[in-house]
């Protein structure tokens, strides 16, 4: 193992909060003088199908825990996914059944080892405890926190300060994701700066259960495309690491110029003396902003497809956007009307996920017929052999009669 305050050094790259860093260090000396592997904990929650860069980041963080020798210690939320968690939410979050998470949970397992060492894996799920909790377990669980104490959280007195409804099932949350840390003897906790207020109430009960705490370890959130939003699939500002290589490295492309630095430190597995050289180039424009950010892209694209998918993503972004062409392999569709909705054909082609995105993407100027851009919602389309669509900047189609 490496030296205690040479592992902290590494682990502090892009962290935003450690409580206590003090502890932290305590307990990597305690790991590196009897050889014994941390217990680093990460919760996560499968309320959607698949995995984007947002959720990458504490993964990445995770990842290099796992590169220092240690034991990732991953908890795949399939009863608290089915509360949700309220954090930084305004308003009460659907429930969701408990087929519909182990769905998820199938994808996120399959899709959490692009990043993560299998070997030094340990995946738990939380139904494995909680679903063997009596009623008079639960009452014992709830009794450890006061409503005054949930109400400290922002969000929560920000919805009760305006009247809006808080479920009791959402104070139970932080108290079963705090039970988990219990459960599997974490020594570090990762997790987003809106996680916080849950990690250290993970604190509280592991010290009510005579453990030893664990750290708090917050990291940013990533900010998404548009450039203000945490990035989020209802917000469609997100790249899913499942993401086509072209359609993910266009979409890097569309990044805003400030994010650049943040996504390479949170998002890459770049050095940070190169990122701090990078920066330095943008500073003394020594380096094209164009220019960083395709090899933003590229990186990004080589993690999760390989270097010959990146160059290729690279190769037709250049021919599609610089030169003005089309994609090589436009996916064609056969429609047989002669004349259809411009909606409906958005849809049909699947260009769009529904109706209200085909609308919204026609309102923002963003679709286009033969290179023609179309405005009018109730476009009727005549129906020509060979007729390309496009939506956005990426998305294409070929109609064929």
């Amino acid at each position: 193992m490496l030296a205690a305050k040479e592992q902290l050094k590494l682990i502090k790259r892009g962290v935003a909060q450690i409580i206590s860093e003090e502890e932290l260090l305590k307990k990597l000396e305690k790991s590196v003088a009897t050889n014994t592997p941390l217990r680093i904990k990460l919760g996560v929650d499968p309320t959607s199908s698949d995995i984007h860069l947002g959720h990458t980041v504490p993964l990445q963080k995770l990842r290099q825990f796992q590169d220092l020798g240690h034991t990732a210690v991953l908890i795949i939320g399939d009863y608290t996914a089915m509360i949700g968690d309220p954090s930084g939410r305004s308003a009460t979050r659907p429930r969701l059944t408990h087929e519909e998470v182990l769905a998820n949970a199938k994808t996120y397992q399959d899709q959490v080892f692009k990043i993560l060492i299998p070997e030094q894996t340990e995946i738990l799920f939380n139904g494995d405890w909680f679903s063997k909790m009596t009623f008079s377990d639960v009452a014992t669980m709830t009794s450890k926190l006061t409503v005054a104490r949930m109400l400290e959280r922002d969000d929560f007195a920000k919805r009760y300060a305006g009247n809006q409804p808080i479920s009791i099932l959402e104070f139970i949350y932080p108290l079963m994701q705090a039970t988990d840390s219990v459960q599997i003897k974490a020594d570090v906790e990762l997790g987003g700066t809106d996680q916080i207020f849950n990690i250290l109430l993970g604190r509280d009960l592991q010290r009510d259960a005579a453990q030893e705490a664990q750290i708090a370890m917050c990291l940013p959130l990533l900010v998404g495309l548009d450039g203000v939003n945490k990035m989020s699939k209802s917000l469609h500002n997100y790249v899913g690491i499942t993401d086509e290589p072209n359609d993910m490295y266009g979409k890097i492309m569309s990044l805003a110029d400030e994010l650049m630095l943040t996504y390479f430190e949170l998002v890459t597995n770049l050095d940070k003396t190169k990122i701090d050289n990078i920066k330095v180039g943008l500073e003394n424009n020594s380096l094209h902003p164009k220019q960083v950010k395709s090899f933003l892209a590229m990186q990004i694209v080589s993690q999760y497809h390989g270097q010959d998918a990146a160059k290729k993503a690279q190769e037709e972004f250049e021919h599609v956007f610089k030169a003005g062409g089309l994609p090589e392999d436009i996916p064609e569709f056969t429609v047989p009307e002669a004349k259809v909705w411009i909606v409906k054909l958005l849809v049909d082609c699947g260009l769009v996920s529904s109706n209200s995105e085909a609308r919204r993407m026609i309102e923002q100027g963003g679709v286009k017929l033969d290179n023609e851009k179309i405005t009018a919602l109730d476009f009727e389309v005549p129906i020509v052999d060979g007729l390309v669509l496009q939506v956005g900047k990426r998305k294409f189609a070929k109609v064929r009669k």
